[in-house]
């Protein structure tokens, strides 16, 4: 099995996209506004951290913009090479965002709550380039859209990922300690992580390193 790509997520600076890019990231998360969670910074500094990433590492603009031209008008804001929309998608309408924004990588976050969220990861998955399955809960009264530092079920991820043909990340709760059984039950095309690589919200170097190494 190859190795699975990493996405080191809540970059918060300039220096920050560095050293997860000198670590051995394949791409970084930049957190726009949210109404809850870790990470979050402005679109000018998102905007800024985009433009110094090096090809072929993917930036993704973490969006909780639900109607589609609003995520259009915040993607303008930060030219990312990826939108990551982190909760449900006002009617299903990807066919707009792909118009207006051609070039643009689109990845949609499924919450694995239950089978439900199988269903909704398989339908989904017709509409955009990669699946990002997380710990969230958008249904509470202050939506939950990652960053939770928890695990789910990942028997549901792997019901999931061999139910899609396209790439699917896994998020929530991924550490040194848990990432070579979450490897070999979900098999996933890449691996998201924030808390874990953190001490004190900012990036440490050292876990870092052990995450990697613990990847192989």
């Amino acid at each position: 099995m190859t190795r699975p790509r990493v996405k080191i997520c809540c970059i918060s600076s300039i220096d920050e996209a560095r050293i997860a890019i000198e670590y051995g990231a394949s791409a970084l998360g930049l957190v726009g506004h949210m109404p809850s969670g870790p990470g979050i910074i402005g679109d000018e500094l998102i905007k800024q951290i985009a433009k110094i990433v090096p090809p072929p590492i993917a930036t993704f603009l973490l969006t909780s913009e639900t109607k589609p031209q609003h995520i259009i008008d915040h993607y303008r804001r930060v030219n990312t090479t990826t939108i990551q929309i982190v909760d449900e998608l006002e009617r299903l309408e990807y066919e707009m965002l792909r118009n207006e924004l051609p070039n643009v990588k689109l990845v949609q976050v499924i919450h694995v709550i239950d089978d439900n969220s199988v269903k909704e990861a398989i339908e989904i998955s017709k509409y955009v380039d990669a699946i990002l399955l997380d710990s969230g809960n958008p249904k509470l009264s202050v939506k939950e859209l990652g960053g939770t530092g928890r695990t789910h079920n990942w028997d549901l991820s792997r019901e999931i990922r061999n139910s899609i043909s396209i790439p699917l990340f896994l998020a929530g709760g991924l550490n040194k300690d848990n990432v070579q059984q979450a490897i070999e039950t979900v098999q996933p095309f890449g691996l998201d992580l924030c808390s874990s690589v953190r001490t004190d919200g900012k990036l440490d170097q050292q876990k870092l390193k052990d995450f990697f190494n613990s990847i192989g």
